[in-house]
């Protein structure tokens, strides 16, 4: 999975660019499913630096910072049982998916939007079609950082 990334920033004289224009590379994670990391920053508030985060190396979420990335889950997808130190916002662009919680699951389908607020959680697709899920993961005050 690629995704076209476009970041803006400023020339010399404070105009606006593009600064980025980049195809972000997939990166693979347990058994049948995908990532592509394609925003992040280190503090919030937000501070606006030269950085590009596609060159950081970090896990599902970043400590006082927030990450932005695409998910797909393949039908069949390994189980993961997690909580994050994060709010997390979830938007479901394609395909269907479970969200299984600690008491009951609800079905998802494109177009559904889920606030995941540090609970403990797993995502299943028992369908027959990728699903592929944008998430903003925010840091929640004395979060830690989730480095797998």
């Amino acid at each position: 999975m690629n995704a076209r990334r476009v970041v803006t920033g400023h020339d010399k004289d404070g105009k606006s660019v593009v600064k980025w224009d980049t195809a972000i590379a997939g990166k693979p994670g347990r058994d049948r499913f995908e990532k592509v990391d394609l925003w992040a920053t280190d503090s919030l508030p937000v501070r606006l630096t030269e950085d590009d985060p596609a060159t950081w190396e970090f896990g599902t979420t970043l400590a006082n910072g927030s990450v932005f990335r695409f998910c797909r889950y393949d039908p069949g997808v390994a189980q993961r049982w997690h909580r994050t130190d994060s709010l997390d916002y979830g938007i479901v662009l394609s395909g269907e998916i479970d969200m299984q919680l600690d008491e009951g699951e609800v079905h998802l389908k494109a177009g559904d939007v889920v606030v995941q607020r540090g609970t403990m959680h797993n995502w299943v697709n028992r369908g027959t079609e990728p699903c592929v899920i944008a998430f903003i993961l925010i840091a929640t005050e004395g979060g830690a950082a989730t480095g797998w």
